[in-house]
C-alpha cells in the first residue's frame, strides 16, 4: 500500500500485544461475573484476581493471531472475508478449544464456523439474513479485531477495512461495527496521545446513528455532564439504558461497549485505573479489558505497564489452543514479530536495521530486543535458592540491543541453574482447563539447540552449556561445557539432540554452575543471555506404547503429542482412531519442510486410512493412504482432491509400514513393493506436520512413526 509506519511501532506493538494478554487475564477469573459480585468478593480489584501456575488458553488470545494469518496466507492480491473464514476453519478444531461453542444459533462463532463448514462463504456465513441479528450481534466481532489496528498503525482507514472483512466472517450490524471501532481505536492510539481523540476519531469509522455509537457517546456524555462524579454511578446509568436486560443473546456487544466507553472514559488516560474499572464493571470481563487494554498499551508504551504487577505474572508466555499443537506454544514476541511483519509487508516498508532477520528467518528465536521482554524463560535449579532472578537489560548484547541477565546468590555446593524455554506444557503445569489447550513439542529430537553466554567485569568465571531435556525419561542432554571468564567475549554453546526412540523433550535452554574451586555457599553467578534458538531437521521414533490419555477435566483429555481435529481416539499400546466423516489428528512441527515419514499401521474396519504430511492445519495438507484397495495420495485445500492413485490390497489387521515422503513439490510414497509418486503444481503445501487420519466410519491402528528430515 505504500505507507509510512512510526519510528517507535515495534515497541509500541509489543506493548500494545502485551497489554491485550495482561487484559485477558485480568478479567478471565471473573468473567461473566455481575459487578455486585465482584465488589462484595474483592471490594475494590486492582489487580490479577487469581493466581495462575500458567495462565491456558483463551478465546480472546486464539483468535486475533490466528485470524490474522488470513493476511498472509489469502489467495488473492487483497484479503477477502473468505480468506479470515478459510482461517478459522484451518486453525480451529471441530467444537472443541479455540472459543465458546455453545450451540448453533445460541453462539456466534460456532454458528459461522458450522456455516462455513457446510459451504456458506464469508461474509454470509456471519449475516444477520442466515443467522438472525441477535446471534451476529454478540460480542465476538470486537473480541478478536485488536490485531488488524496493529498492523495498520496510525492508518485507521486501512484497519477499518481490514476488521470489517474480519468480523462480518463471524458478525453483522453492531457486530462488525465494533470490530471497526476497536480497530481502528488501536490504530489512532499509535499517532495519537489523547485517549478521548482516540474514542472520538474512531467513531468517525462507523455510522453515526448505529446502536454501537450510541452507548460509545452516550457513557462519554455522561462523564461529561457529572464532572467529578464516580465511575460506578456511571455504570449504573449504562446498566439502566443499555444492560444486558434490553438486548437480546447471551452475551450482546452494546452493553459490553458501554462498559469499554465508560472505562476509557473515567480511566482518564491512566493504564491500571482504565484496566480495573473495566474489570470491576463485570459481564464479559475478558473480551472488554483486554479491548482496552490493547488501545491504552499502544497509546501509553511500555513505561505504563508495571513489570512487577502486571508483566511478571505472565513471563511472555502465550498459549493457545488451535488445531496445531506446536502452536499453541508461543510467546508475546513472537506474536509482536509476526505481527510487525506483516505490517511493514502491508505498508510496503523495511523494517529498521536489524529486525528484518528477527521478523522474518528468526521469528521464533529469543533475542530479548523488546524492552523488558524475557521470552517466557524460566529458572529450574537441582538445589534449594529463592534468589535466581530473570531481567531484561540493554547494558550488553550479541546481537541487537538487550539481552536477559541472569543472578543468582548465595548458591549451595554444586548447585546447578537450568535457564530454559518450556518446548511442551503437561496439564499439571496448569491451574485450570481455560479453552482445553493440547500441544505437540516445538523441539525433537535431531534438532539442536543453541545461544550466546557472557559474564560482565562485575560477574564471577562461570561454566556454561546448552541442554535438553526429555523429563518423562528423566534424560538431559548437554552440549560442551563452556567457561565463561569474567568480562570475556560472548561465546556459543550448542548441543545437537541425538536421535531417540518415543523421546519427548519438554525444555531447553542454558545449564549454568559455579567452577568447582568456587562453589561455595554465598557465591553469586552472574550471566548474560542472548539468541537462544532451536533448528535443524528432526529424527525420531513416536512410540504410542510411550503416550498416555491425560485427564484434564470431566469433558476434556487428551493423547500426549497430540492434538485432535475431530473424532475419537484411545491408546492401548498404539493409538486406535475412528470418525463417522473426517476424523485427523496432529503432531509435529507445522515448519518442517522435507523429511521422510514411516507410519507402522493396521487397517481397521471401513476403507479409508491416512497418514497425513505437510499438514498446515485442519483444512491444509496431503493425506496418503488408503481408498479401498487403492493407495492414494491427496491433497486437502479446504476438501480433499486426490492427486494419484494405484491399486495396493492390503489385508484388515495387517502391520504394515506405510513410507511418506515429501520433497519440494513431490509426495511420494511406499507401501510393501508398491510405490506412487506425483508433483502438486498447483499452490503445494511445502511445509507441515504429521498427523492421523480416517474418514467414512473408517478404523485404524498406528503403532509409532518414524520422522527423519532430508
Amino acid at each position: 500500500m505504500g505507507w509510512s509506519i512510526p519510528e517507535d511501532y515495534l515497541e509500541r506493538v509489543y506493548a500494545g500485544w502485551l497489554a491485550k494478554n495482561i487484559g485477558v487475564r485480568l478479567g478471565a477469573a471473573v468473567e461473566g461475573w455481575e459487578y455486585e459480585r465482584i465488589r462484595q468478593l474483592y471490594g475494590e480489584l486492582t489487580g490479577y484476581p487469581a493466581d495462575y501456575k500458567r495462565f491456558a488458553a483463551d478465546d480472546d488470545i486464539n483468535g486475533p493471531l490466528f485470524f490474522l494469518r488470513a493476511l498472509e496466507e489469502k489467495r488473492g492480491e487483497t484479503m477477502t472475508a473468505q480468506d479470515v473464514g478459510e482461517a478459522l476453519l484451518n486453525y480451529a478444531p471441530y467444537e472443541h478449544g479455540f472459543f465458546w461453542w455453545g450451540g448453533y444459533g445460541v453462539s456466534t462463532e460456532h454458528t459461522a464456523y458450522l456455516n462455513l463448514r457446510r459451504g456458506i462463504p464469508a461474509p454470509r456465513s456471519g449475516s444477520a439474513e442466515v443467522n438472525g441479528l441477535a446471534v451476529a450481534e454478540q460480542i465476538g466481532g470486537q473480541i478478536f479485531i485488536d490485531t488488524w489496528g496493529l498492523v495498520a498503525p496510525g492508518h485507521p482507514e486501512v484497519a477499518a477495512e481490514l476488521a470489517k472483512k474480519a468480523a462480518s466472517v463471524t458478525h453483522d450490524g453492531n457486530g462488525i461495527y465494533g470490530g471497526i471501532f476497536v480497530a481502528c481505536a488501536v490504530s489512532l492510539a499509535f499517532v495519537e496521545t489523547d485517549i478521548r481523540r482516540v474514542i472520538d476519531q474512531a467513531l468517525v469509522f462507523i455510522p453515526a446513528d448505529c446502536e454501537y455509537a450510541r452507548v460509545v457517546r452516550a457513557m462519554l456524555d455522561y462523564h461529561d455532564s457529572h464532572p467529578g462524579g464516580d465511575w460506578w454511578e456511571a455504570f449504573a446509568y449504562l446498566r439502566g439504558h443499555f444492560g444486558y436486560d434490553r438486548y437480546p443473546g447471551l452475551c450482546h456487544i452494546i452493553p459490553n461497549a458501554g462498559v469499554m466507553a465508560l472505562a476509557f472514559a473515567y480511566g482518564e488516560g491512566r493504564f491500571d485505573d482504565t484496566l480495573n474499572i473495566c474489570n470491576m464493571c463485570g459481564w464479559d470481563t475478558d473480551c472488554n479489558v483486554g479491548n482496552v487494554a490493547c488501545v491504552m498499551g499502544v497509546l501509553l508504551g511500555m513505561e505504563a505497564i508495571s513489570e512487577e504487577k502486571w508483566r511478571r505474572p505472565i513471563n511472555d508466555l502465550c498459549v493457545r489452543s488451535g488445531v496445531l499443537g506446536e502452536m499453541n506454544i508461543t510467546d508475546i514476541p513472537y506474536g509482536t514479530a509476526y505481527i510487525a511483519r506483516l505490517a511493514y509487508r502491508l505498508a510496503g516498508q523495511e523494517p529498521p536495521p536489524g529486525w528484518k532477520p528477527l521478523l522474518e528467518e528468526r521469528i521464533h528465536d529469543c533475542h530479548f530486543n523488546f524492552p523488558g521482554s524475557t521470552h517466557a524463560l524460566e529458572i529450574r535449579s537441582d538445589g534449594a535458592s529463592n534468589t535466581a532472578r530473570l531481567i531484561n537489560t540493554d547494558e550488553d548484547a550479541h546481537t541487537g540491543v538487550r539481552c536477559l541477565k541472569f543472578f543468582a546468590t548465595r548458591l549451595n555446593e554444586g548447585q546447578r541453574f537450568f535457564l530454559h524455554r518450556r518446548t511442551y506444557f503437561w496439564k499439571d503445569d496448569f491451574s485450570d482447563s481455560r479453552y482445553d489447550p493440547a500441544f505437540s513439542p516445538t523441539l525433537y529430537p535431531g534438532q539442536r539447540v543453541s545461544g550466546w553466554l557472557k559474564v560482565p567485569d562485575y560477574g564471577s568465571d562461570t561454566w556454561g552449556c546448552s541442554y535438553a531435556r526429555d523429563s518423562r525419561r528423566d534424560v538431559t542432554v548437554c552440549g560442551e561445557r563452556v567457561r565463561l571468564a569474567r568480562g570475556g567475549d560472548w561465546q556459543e554453546v550448542s548441543v545437537k539432540i541425538p536421535p531417540m526412540e518415543g523421546g519427548l523433550i519438554d525444555e531447553a535452554g542454558f545449564l549454568l554452575w559455579a567452577p568447582d574451586e568456587k562453589t561455595r555457599k554465598g557465591y553469586q553467578l552472574v550471566v548474560l543471555a542472548d539468541d537462544l534458538r532451536f533448528d535443524g531437521q528432526p529424527d525420531y521414533t513416536l512410540d504410542f506404547r510411550m503416550e498416555k490419555t491425560e485427564e484434564w477435566s470431566a469433558k476434556h483429555s487428551e493423547i500426549t503429542q497430540l492434538t485432535r481435529m475431530k473424532g475419537t481416539a484411545r491408546l492401548d499400546g498404539a493409538l486406535h482412531i475412528s470418525c463417522e466423516d473426517v476424523g485427523e489428528w496432529y503432531t509435529g512441527s507445522s515448519e518442517w519442510t522435507d523429511y521422510q515419514a514411516d507410519f507402522v499401521m493396521r487397517r481397521g474396519s471401513g476403507s479409508r486410512q491416512y497418514a497425513l504430511v505437510r499438514v498446515q492445519g485442519a483444512i491444509r495438507g496431503y493425506a496418503v493412504g488408503f481408498d479401498g484397495d487403492v493407495l492414494v495420495i491427496e491433497k486437502n485445500d479446504n476438501g480433499y482432491t486426490r492427486l494419484a492413485g494405484t491399486p495396493c490390497p492390503v489385508p484388515t489387521g495387517e502391520t504394515l509400514t506405510l513410507s511418506v515422503e515429501a520433497r519440494g513439490n513431490r509426495i511420494s510414497a511406499r507401501c510393501g513393493d508398491v510405490t506412487l509418486s506425483c508433483e502438486d503444481r498447483e499452490r503445494p503445501w511445502l511445509r507441515g506436520a504429521i498427523g492421523f487420519g480416517v474418514r467414512g466410519g473408517s478404523e485404524a491402528v498406528f503403532e509409532r512413526v518414524r520422522v527423519k528430515g532430508i
